[in-house]
């Protein structure tokens, strides 16, 4: 039964909605707090770190890029190693390469830095001048994207295990309930995470206050790995055929659900619109406005450590109606919620690079980014639901291979449009993102199952 109205399906009823659900499930939700805690004080914070260093807007930008190459490799491996050798092990292994991760940024010091020599041209494009790559170096910190490749393998290569767990445990009338379940926990870490980021970044300069916090994010990491490795029960494990080559990925793509390929074709485009500046929105706030704020109590906050304060907001709001809203997609359906959060994601980018400098009014804005989480819970329903028990790894790992292949240029993109014109960057990506949100609109399939009727 769902939550008593009075309570209006909230933070409180969600933890208690948790803890009622499976072990696994528990199990996972506790895991996918600690590395999204780790993952989120660290992640958002990496291109201020690289521009502390003197890196410009093409070495960020690369660094989006390897991000996103990074997530278009992982999750199809992933998805089939966990229904091979089974979710427990599979999310051990990868949860020690995530907090190894961690701990290569921590000593980025003694790996150096690769100078990458100028590539580019400049062409006449309607009477404008027009960059195509880069006309100055730029400079890679060697540890940053080294240690990208290990921190980011929970996150990634643990997609299609930690969608298989939710997709045996839960009923199929109610996955995006299941799935808002674990993502309340997972968000309750990124409203918590940039707020212990921003209170060691108000009381340490950037570069040290930011170690520090790697070795916070590492501990988290280790930590997390042995609950899930000592705690998850293993028995109800379904697993699935192994890997066979190329032609297993290609015949996991062509038996992908007739149901997800609208979802997939938007879904694309949103992301690509989103991956052209994402890595930029720490430097539009920090740089670009280079907005502070003054706190109660706390005093006055610097750019860095607002940053961290702006995204807690954005979780605060996510968490908020993320579950009222999963609620809500059982009785409107869930392609109405998917299209609402692609929305949001469309139209931030343009928001924030034309926002005022000041501190109100970026608040407003974060609160308004959070929205966008609320339809997550049931994205990940329409992608999980049609597909059949015993595949889900595989299902999932698929879609995400596809989505993030195309989607890994995207941030190089936006870097060298960002480098000539930071706001030529951020409203071409949502005019990109507006394209998306019509496709869905028009084409984008229901999961009947997910209706309650």
């Amino acid at each position: 039964m769902d939550a008593p109205t009075g309570d209006n399906g909230g933070i409180t009823t969600t933890f208690r909605r948790v803890f009622a659900l499976e072990r696994d499930v528990l199990v996972l939700s506790v895991a996918m707090f600690a590395f999204s805690l780790g993952f989120q004080m660290t992640s958002r914070y990496v291109p201020r770190y690289m521009s502390v260093l003197g890196s410009g807007a093409v070495a960020i930008g690369l660094f989006g890029t390897f991000g996103n190459l990074i997530g278009a490799v992982y999750p199809y491996p992933g998805g089939a190693v966990s229904d091979r050798i089974g979710s427990r092990v599979a999310l051990t292994l990868f949860g020690l390469a995530s907090t190894a991760g961690f701990v290569i940024w921590l000593f980025a010091d003694a790996f150096g830095t690769v100078v990458v020599p100028p590539i580019g041209t400049t062409v006449d494009l309607l009477g404008r001048e027009l960059v195509l790559g880069w006309l100055e170096p730029a400079s890679i910190p060697v540890a940053i994207f080294l240690g990208l490749l290990f921190a980011q393998a929970w996150k990634s290569f643990g997609l299609g295990a930690t969608f298989a767990i939710v997709k045996q445990a839960v009923e199929p009338d109610r996955l995006a309930t299941g799935f808002a379940s674990t993502e309340t926990f997972r968000r309750t870490a990124f409203l918590l995470g940039p707020l212990l980021a921003a209170a060691i970044l108000t009381l340490f300069a950037f570069e040290t206050g930011f170690r520090i916090v790697l070795a916070v994010a590492a501990a988290f990491g280790l930590g997390a790995t042995l609950a899930q490795h000592v705690l998850y029960d293993a028995s109800e494990d379904r697993l699935g055929k192994s890997f066979e080559g190329v032609s297993t990925v290609l015949g996991d793509l062509r038996a992908m659900p007739a149901e997800l390929r609208p979802l997939l074709a938007a879904d694309t485009l949103i992301r690509f619109s989103n991956g052209m500046v994402y890595v930029f929105f720490v430097i539009v706030v920090t740089e670009f406005l280079a907005v502070g704020a003054r706190v109660p109590v706390v005093g006055a906050l610097s750019p860095d450590a607002y940053f961290g304060v702006l995204l807690a907001i954005e979780m605060f709001v996510a968490l908020v109606i993320m579950v009222p809203v999963s609620r809500l997609s059982r009785r409107i359906g869930l392609k109405p919620v998917v299209a609402l959060g692609f929305a949001v994601y469309a139209v931030f980018p343009v928001a924030l690079i034309y926002a005022p400098p000041n501190a109100a009014a970026l608040a407003l804005l974060f609160a308004f980014s959070g929205v966008r989480f609320a339809g997550l819970p049931a994205h990940k329903a329409l992608i999980v639901g049609p597909a059949k028990a015993g595949a889900s790894g595989r299902v999932t790992g698929s879609y995400y291979l596809l989505r993030n292949v195309v989607v890994i240029p995207s941030a190089a993109i936006g870097g060298a449009i960002y480098a000539a014109s930071p706001k030529t960057a951020f409203v071409g990506a949502s005019a990109i993102g507006i394209v998306g949100v019509a496709l869905f609109l028009v084409a984008g399939r229901e999961f009947d199952a997910a209706i309650a009727h």
